[in-house]
């Protein structure tokens, strides 16, 4: 619940957005959105096939090893329309554990647009670095 609201704000989602819930808390925070008028909102458990259909994915990855995070990631990110944005709650940790999350969004083709940093966790919001690629002139 002390996480939904700096999530929220990272992702600059709406009610009327598609939302994606993942990690150990998912379908808690799935109804905490739901209680909250997010009526949208889908735990991984019950959102369907990825096939590019959410807006939002908030990722509760609170004591949980970076190895599972990327595993889930590589999943997860299927999920994401093109022009989706992706928000990671992690424990607070070393800075070179921000940093390896950071590379790692980079990687699958993410830019980092904000993050902050609570007493239960820090954050991380991405989007997809080429939302509408431009095509070259022949």
């Amino acid at each position: 619940d002390r996480i939904i609201e700096p999530m929220i704000a990272l992702a600059c989602c709406s009610k009327q957005h598609r939302i994606v819930v993942a990690g150990s808390k998912g379908v808690e925070l799935m109804l905490e959105l739901h209680r909250r008028g997010y009526v949208r909102a889908a735990a991984t458990a019950n959102c369907g096939r990825p096939a590019g259909q959410y807006d939002v994915a908030l990722v509760d990855w609170r004591r949980r090893t970076f190895k599972t995070l990327e595993i889930a990631l590589d999943w997860l990110v299927e999920f994401l329309s093109p022009a989706g944005v992706l928000v990671v709650w992690f424990d607070p940790q070393k800075p070179t554990a921000n940093q390896t999350l950071r590379l790692s969004l980079e990687r699958r083709g993410f830019v980092i647009e904000g993050g902050t940093v609570h007493e239960y966790g820090c954050a991380v919001s991405a989007r997809r670095r080429e939302m509408n690629p431009v095509r070259e002139a022949a």
